[in-house]
């Protein structure tokens, strides 16, 4: 019986050393400090960037104004096809030139899409350099070692791909004083000095 008893107390003794161990484990480091943005939210409201991505669209528009004249031409000259008698000269005049249309209107469509798709994704790759030097002036401003990323959408129950988007969040919940964006707006701002007049952002981004 005092066998058992020992083998019991021994039992218990690791246990709780193990317990305690743990728990020092995940103790985080001192001096350690965490802090979010929200990249999406930047991308979709700081001035600058906004002006950027409409100039885009504008040309866009603008282009397809220009398209829908191209492709009624292209109409009209098919429509003028049907006129002439398969097998005569100027049949075959009117089908070379409808399928000469056709094919420079489809070579230029696409090398525009891949204009625009270069120009945005230039948008994008160039102001995320802007956005990741901010977060770093900031983190090493205020002494903080990790930044994360975060989605701060609100969830809208009547749509499914916003309850997914929500319901996968990595960080379900920080104190906004954590938050970093509005910080990194403002260092936009001065990064992109031709919106910084319109910016009007307010908040200094994180507490001390």
């Amino acid at each position: 019986m005092r066998m058992i008893r020992n083998l019991v107390v021994g039992v218990v003794v690791a246990a709780t050393a193990i317990v305690s161990t743990t728990a020092q484990a995940q103790e985080p480091a001192a001096g350690h400090r965490i802090a979010v943005v929200d990249v999406a939210y930047i991308f979709k409201n700081h001035p600058g960037i906004k002006a950027q991505v409409a100039a885009v669209e504008g040309d866009l528009k603008a282009y397809d104004a220009e398209l829908k004249t191209k492709r009624d031409a292209l109409k009209s000259a098919a429509e003028k096809l049907k006129t002439f008698k398969v097998g005569t000269p100027d049949y075959t005049a009117q089908e070379e030139a409808v399928a000469d249309m056709d094919s420079k209107l489809r070579l230029e469509m696409a090398r525009k899409r891949k204009e625009l798709a270069d120009a945005e994704a230039k948008i994008y790759f160039e102001n995320y350099q802007k956005i990741a030097a901010g977060v770093k002036f900031l983190a090493e401003h205020y002494k903080i070692n990790l930044v994360l990323r975060y989605n701060s959408e609100s969830m809208e129950q009547e749509s499914g791909e916003s309850v997914i988007r929500g319901v996968m969040k990595n960080i379900v919940y920080h104190d906004n004083a954590l938050d970093m964006t509005p910080g990194v707006m403002q260092y936009l701002d001065k990064a992109l000095p031709a919106a910084a007049s319109t910016a009007g952002v307010g908040g200094a981004g994180i507490n001390r």
